[in-house]
């Protein structure tokens, strides 16, 4: 974190610091919440640790009116509670925050003729690997470019995910087409900086500089060309292609439990929202209007009234 911070800090911030990282919260979460503390204070005109309620008030008002989503606001005034609740120890002020409602929204998909033509649009095997990786196995973006090698289990066809979200382990399949998509991209992959590593430690998709991986910019970057290429018109990202995984899956009959596990959710809700956009589901929904009797009868015809 402290990376991440380049201009002098006061003995508050410092502290905050401190109790962020003991509790091990990841480097953005970090950043962010230094980022609404610093709002806050800008807002408030001295340090936070003099503010009263009315000011808390006062700045979650100021939020209310200003052009943000309810995400935004929500991440600011989380960042302030944890100074107010851990850091401060000033558990009357964070009682006086709240947070909003957040708009649910449907996660753009991909049909799967889309995604067909996404890959056989990539510029590289390196690009249709990563992006069959993704899409093959429903790996986040950032799980496909800190993969390596050690987790490809060939033979039992596998793949360990090493602590990703939430500091969580979890194994998923290796689809056929997909290992043989990796044995094709192996003579072609970069040996620049191999040196450096274990042979099982070596990234799978290694980035520009030495010990670091593929750079999510990059990896956007090769996805938006093949999606380009392909005429995909929809606001879709890499992460599109995970949860078009999910989906087709769903499509397909697969127990939302076992898309659960696949998908490394904690909770069961978190992967049943996709229920909302699986459309091969919903359109064979028929409705009870059509299994009405007599629902093909013409209406009636009103009676004139006699004169």
């Amino acid at each position: 974190m402290s990376n991440a911070v380049k201009r002098p800090i006061s003995p508050l911030q410092a502290r905050m610091i401190e109790d962020m990282t003991a509790r091990k919260l990841h480097p953005k979460t970090q950043t962010a919440h230094i980022r609404s503390c610093r709002r806050f204070a800008a807002w408030l005109g001295r340090s936070p640790d003099t503010a009263t309620a009315d000011n808390v008030r006062g700045f979650q008002v100021e939020l209310a009116g200003c052009d943000i989503g309810n995400s935004t606001r929500n991440t600011t005034m989380t960042g302030v509670k944890f100074l107010f609740r851990v850091t401060l120890r000033r558990h009357d002020l964070a009682a006086e925050i709240y947070h909003l409602r957040e708009p649910q929204k449907i996660p753009p998909v991909m049909s799967q003729d889309e995604v067909a033509r996404l890959l056989a649009n990539t510029t590289s095997i390196k690009a249709r690997a990563m992006l069959s990786l993704a899409y093959g196995c429903g790996l986040r973006p950032g799980e496909v470019i800190r993969l390596r090698v050690g987790d490809i289990d060939s033979d039992r066809g596998i793949i360990r995910i090493v602590q990703s979200k939430g500091d969580k382990d979890r194994q998923v399949k290796l689809p056929t087409t997909v290992l043989k998509l990796l044995r094709h991209y192996w003579p072609e992959r970069s040996t620049k900086y191999d040196a450096e590593f274990k042979p099982e430690q070596r990234y799978l998709f290694p980035g520009r500089r030495p010990y670091e991986p593929l750079t999510a910019r990059q990896q956007n970057r090769l996805f938006h060309q093949a999606a380009d290429a392909a005429g995909i018109t929809k606001s879709v990202t890499v992460r599109s292609l995970r949860h078009s995984f999910a989906t087709h899956l769903l499509e397909a009959g697969v127990d939302v439990r076992v898309i659960q596990v696949l998908l490394g959710h904690t909770k069961l809700t978190t992967t049943a929202r996709y229920t909302r956009v699986a459309t091969a589901l919903i359109a064979a929904v028929e409705s009870p209007i059509d299994l009405l009797p007599g629902r093909t009868v013409k209406p009636r015809k009103r009676k004139k009234a006699k004169t």
